[in-house]
């Protein structure tokens, strides 16, 4: 019941605050909140539809990407509270601004510093992702797992978040792309590359910002869907921590072969 309750809020938001501006935003509707970070009044009215009634949901702290942009402490409620939502009210708001589809509405709830639930919902291309802890991952419905990638490196495909490296960081990750049959920069939205991990469309994505709601919805719905999840250093991913470094992977034998080659 939690699950579709929580994916309605989202579709709902979407429909009132964001699908109506997708390219129609005037230019007094989109603000730098950071120097190249875009945030509209779609992102905030989205967030402000959606809190309230995941907090009628579960009544637990919600730490929404623009609510913790003006207060940074809220963050701690991932890691202190018993419960806490994670909400990101328009992931991608870089390509939702330029017109472009790749942007999603996501969620996560956490229990005791781990992601028990997860939502990325895509209204621009009808696709809700769901997962809940040890029920599996599903797309529009229909359970989804993925297939182990135990092919050479030559034959896996990948993407990388590179603009949050360091020079050093990023010149390695460059030098790996030709190990790799795809090497591709980030959809800049990480709902779309989770769901693009799901969907078989890429082997492995490597994350470097790790933001709580950029990520622990995505976590959940790639290991439930058999996927593996870790940060480069091998230790296990909480959605508290924001090292920087997360590699996700269509499996294990596929995180040790890309970790292998690529920076951390």
């Amino acid at each position: 019941m939690l699950i579709g309750a929580v994916t309605r809020i989202l579709q709902e938001a979407a429909e009132a605050a964001i699908v109506p501006r997708f390219r129609t935003l005037t230019k007094a509707e989109v603000f730098e909140k950071a120097p190249g970070e875009l945030v509209t009044v779609a992102d905030h009215e989205a967030e402000e539809l959606i809190a309230p009634q995941l907090q009628a949901l579960v009544d637990a702290p919600v730490v929404g990407e623009e609510a913790a942009a003006a207060n940074p402490g809220l963050v701690r409620a991932l890691r202190e509270a018993p419960a806490a939502w994670a909400v990101d009210p328009l992931d991608g708001t870089a390509n939702f601004v330029a017109g472009r589809p790749e942007w999603a509405v996501m969620a996560a709830l956490v229990r005791d510093g781990i992601t028990v639930a997860g939502w990325i919902v895509r209204p621009a291309d009808d696709l809700i992702y769901e997962a809940e802890s040890g029920a599996g991952t599903w797309r529009n419905g229909v359970r989804v797992q993925l297939e182990p990638a135990s092919v050479p490196p030559r034959e896996l495909r990948g993407a990388a978040y590179t603009r949050f490296m360091d020079p050093g960081t990023r010149a390695l990750a460059k030098a790996a792309a030709a190990q790799f049959a795809e090497f591709r920069k980030g959809a800049s939205s990480a709902g779309i590359d989770y769901a693009r991990l799901i969907d078989g469309e890429l082997d492995f994505v490597l994350f470097w910002r790790t933001m709580p709601w950029d990520h622990a919805p995505g976590t959940l719905l790639v290991t439930e869907a058999a996927g593996t999840v870790r940060r480069v250093d091998g230790t296990e991913y909480h959605p508290a921590d924001e090292s920087p470094g997360l590699l996700n992977a269509a499996g294990d034998e596929c995180w040790h072969e890309v970790r292998r080659l690529l920076p951390g």
